[in-house]
């Protein structure tokens, strides 16, 4: 069979806990439900588990879990939510695994995802590796099994960042056709009268005899799925992903979209979903596949360049995640996000300060308070009680108080990251609750910084978040949302 089809889904929600009292404060725009973690859980991450086949009278012919079926990455941070509120869903996706291994030849369906969602290539080299070091660890404990591929939150690629990942095991990740380079031969010839055949996986030269497998999902077809109607009947679906290009020749198909295509965004998605999977895995011209046995059966033929600062949703770059690039989520033509360029100033000016007293107190209390950070993932999977680590990890046997600041110094690092959630970038104004939250995880670094060092840092970021101003009247800056968002939550 020479068509093979890979339907991947990026299962994703940023972290809305309350960094205080770590539980979801009530989200008026999710309404009727409690939070945005609540209402897709039951239009998208539950339906998906038991998906509804139906015969010509509109009876149900099956249940299906559309994860066993196709490849899927679910945000960490998500996850662990899911794990404590929703745990017939959590423990759906985790044999949805288990299942698809048998599917796909010993190859299970999830992927790993970066921890905390940054964007990749603006973070620090640290930060990359502790995003890449956490999300493998994440996974590891709930899946019980290594990962092979892992997604960059909104795609967003670097070299550094890749490196780090093959240095950690990984094997492959998805990318856009143009995040997309030169093209070369295995032998590190360049393939001048070559075109990127997105139906091929690549790979990427990070060294001598190192490298990182690339595919490359159908732009088009994606596109499609998520923004038109293609979802509005499964069979039409399949039909369109096994007759696309379909030269003959050995292909992989694959498309990457939001999970929550599958229902939120789409109602009844799931169902096409199902449908649509059942469809193709009955039909004798194509086969389900998954990213890491289609690289196992077929391995690249050919070396890619990528294109460096670049993602799926900003067609400048990176530069959603900085400044006022001109992506935004449309309904204010008049609005601007000139906001994003202060906000992320004045979040690097805090992770300044909080590193700095990270390491200028962590090194006189730790072996290495770096790779310390690296490893606090297993006190926050409940691998590790905070004694077992800190005796690990400390230069010596500790006092109860420096056991205090140690554990105080490693929550303000977590939260440091939790602020670049890429969320807080994304939409119109500032003023927006996934804004709201990455300032919230800002204030519990700042309140901890200034416990630790008795030094007063928020003044300084408010003065540089007033230059964020907001579209909406009544909001005003920066420094107000956060001020008022602080006050409403703690």
């Amino acid at each position: 069979m020479n068509r093979s089809i890979c339907i991947h889904g990026h299962f994703y929600q940023p972290p809305r806990e309350n960094p205080w009292t770590n539980a979801i404060t009530y989200q008026e725009s999710a309404y009727p439900f409690h939070d945005w973690n609540e209402r897709i859980l039951s239009e998208c991450y539950a339906p998906n588990t038991q998906a509804r086949i139906l015969d010509g009278k509109g009876s149900v012919n099956a249940w299906v879990n559309n994860y066993a079926m196709i490849s899927f990455d679910f945000g960490p941070t998500l996850l662990r939510w899911m794990e404590s509120k929703a745990p017939d869903t959590y423990q759906s996706i985790l044999d949805a695994d288990k299942l698809s291994q048998k599917n796909f030849s010993g190859h299970g369906s999830a992927m790993a995802q970066c921890h905390s969602h940054m964007i990749m290539p603006l973070a620090n080299s640290r930060d990359k590796y502790t995003q890449v070091y956490w999300g493998i660890k994440d996974f590891e404990y709930r899946f019980k099994r290594l990962p092979e591929g892992m997604w960059l939150p909104e795609t967003a690629v670097d070299m550094e960042t890749l490196q780090i990942m093959a240095d950690l095991g990984i094997q492959f990740t998805v990318l856009a056709p143009h995040q997309s380079g030169k093209l070369f031969t295995l032998e590190g010839i360049e393939a001048r009268n070559r075109e990127l055949d997105i139906y091929q996986p690549y790979r990427v030269r990070l060294g001598v005899d190192k490298f990182i497998n690339i595919f490359f999902y159908n732009d088009s077809l994606s596109q499609l799925l998520a923004f038109e109607n293609l979802l509005s009947d499964g069979k039409k679906f399949a039909e369109r992903l096994i007759h696309t290009e379909n030269t003959g020749s050995q292909q992989l198909l694959n498309i990457a979209t939001d999970g929550e295509t599958y229902g939120h965004h789409h109602k009844f998605g799931d169902m096409a979903l199902a449908f649509a999977l059942q469809y193709i895995k009955s039909h004798s011209d194509a086969e389900l596949s998954n990213y890491a046995e289609y690289l196992e059966k077929h391995p690249p033929k050919q070396e890619i360049k990528i294109i460096e600062n670049t993602s799926w949703s900003c067609s400048h770059g990176v530069a959603r995640w900085k400044n006022h690039c001109g992506c935004e989520t449309g309904g204010h033509p008049d609005w601007n996000q000139n906001w994003r360029a202060p906000l992320r100033d004045a979040l690097d000016w805090l992770q300044t300060k909080t590193d700095s007293l990270f390491f200028g107190i962590g090194k006189d209390l730790l072996k290495d308070p770096w790779e310390a950070r690296n490893c606090y993932i297993n006190i926050c999977i409940n691998q590790y009680d905070e004694d077992t680590f800190l005796a690990e990890r400390s230069l010596r046997k500790l006092k109860q108080w420096e056991k205090e600041i140690v554990m105080k110094l490693l929550v303000m690092q977590r939260n440091s990251m939790l602020m670049y959630t890429s969320c807080g970038w994304f939409f119109n104004d500032i003023s927006g609750i996934e804004t709201e939250q990455v300032l919230l995880y800002a204030g519990k670094a700042i309140q901890l910084a200034e416990e630790i060092s008795k030094e007063t840092l928020e003044p300084h970021f408010l003065k540089i978040l007033e230059l964020a101003k907001s579209n909406v009247p009544g909001k005003g800056n920066g420094a107000m949302v956060y001020k008022n968002v602080i006050k409403k939550q703690c």
